[in-house]
């Protein structure tokens, strides 16, 4: 179990693209980037992001093919990257490495056999941010001024507290704690082909008659990042007892159950660290040239690699 169980009760719409028209959007970084990195290193030569040092940079390729659809759409961005993380994390972070470690060696096998279809699979699995990736990441920003900030703690309160604020009008990320920290309307699927679909928090609350609190007690239920579920609860079942029982304390009484940190848990989610200290401007005055001289000259991106793509850049930017 874990938090992907919330799409059984989270309310999930189709949105067009033309509802975000407009718009402010807090994006979970890493979360977004992650899915250009795997795509960028599944159908990529690795010696397009490779420099001649050995470090790579897949991100710059994936920043100039998904920053286009912000601006296509008149959807403005601010970036929030991750914090420092969360003791109780460090449990889903190991097995998260180890997932990667085990990509990493199946890749090195299929590469050494030359089944490199296979290899570049099991590299877009191994990806993680590293400071090579954070670092550029941030510093092309800064060429295109597009905004971003850092959360103290988790990336997807921090958005979440924007929202909440009136401060920007969406959260773009696939992740469903995103409804824990009460974000209102959250973008999903962005970075897929098609429509993306937006999560309602108010609506997810009324149509099951819960307040947050026991919305938060039904994820711990199931499992989160910090915490292991209860053997045999699903969304329904945690449902139905938070509903009867009224909050996670009375459900664990009822079940003679314990979870390790519980009231610390819910906290993580009902009072997460955020901050205040950020400036939202939609002015934004792109210097291409040197964007472009920091991805072809500074980190050997070859031109014809990213021209197609950074020409619609250019162009989206114009109109957005």
């Amino acid at each position: 179990m874990g938090l992907s169980d919330l799409r059984d009760i989270a309310v999930i719409t189709p949105i067009e693209y033309d509802e975000l028209s407009g718009a402010t959007a807090a994006v979970d970084a890493f979360n977004w980037l992650h899915r250009y990195l795997s795509i960028v290193v599944q159908y990529t030569d690795r010696e397009v992001y490779r420099t001649a040092d050995g470090t790579e940079v897949p991100n710059l390729v994936g920043l100039v093919q998904g920053l286009p659809k912000f601006f296509e759409h008149d959807l403005f961005p601010v970036f929030v990257f991750e914090g420092h993380h969360i003791d109780l994390k460090e449990p889903e972070l190991e097995a998260r490495r180890q997932r990667r470690r085990e990509a990493e060696t199946r890749a090195e096998e299929a590469e050494a056999e030359g089944r490199e279809i296979e290899a570049a699979r099991y590299r877009s699995r191994a990806q993680r941010m590293t400071s090579a990736i954070e670092r550029t990441t941030r510093e092309l920003l800064d060429h295109l001024d597009v905004p971003y900030l850092d959360a103290p703690t988790e990336a997807e309160a921090q958005a979440a507290h924007m929202a909440r604020a009136g401060d920007v009008d969406y959260v773009i990320s696939d992740d469903y704690d995103c409804l824990l920290y009460g974000t209102p309307l959250t973008i999903r699927q962005f970075t897929t082909k098609g429509n993306p679909e937006c999560m309602d928090f108010e609506a997810t609350l009324e149509t099951h008659e819960l307040t947050r609190d026991q919305l938060v007690a039904i994820a711990i239920l199931c499992g989160t990042d910090y915490n292991e579920g209860i053997h045999g609860v699903g969304p329904k079942t945690a449902l139905e007892e938070v509903k009867e029982y009224g909050s996670l304390a009375a459900v664990l009484d009822r079940r003679d159950v314990e979870i390790v940190n519980a009231d610390r848990i819910r906290d993580l989610f009902l009072n997460p660290t955020v901050t205040d200290d950020y400036h939202l401007e939609r002015s934004m005055a792109p210097d291409f040239e040197a964007a472009w001289d920091y991805v072809t000259d500074t980190w050997e991106i070859p031109g014809e690699e990213i021209d197609t793509s950074f020409d619609r850049l250019r162009r989206t930017f114009r109109t957005a």
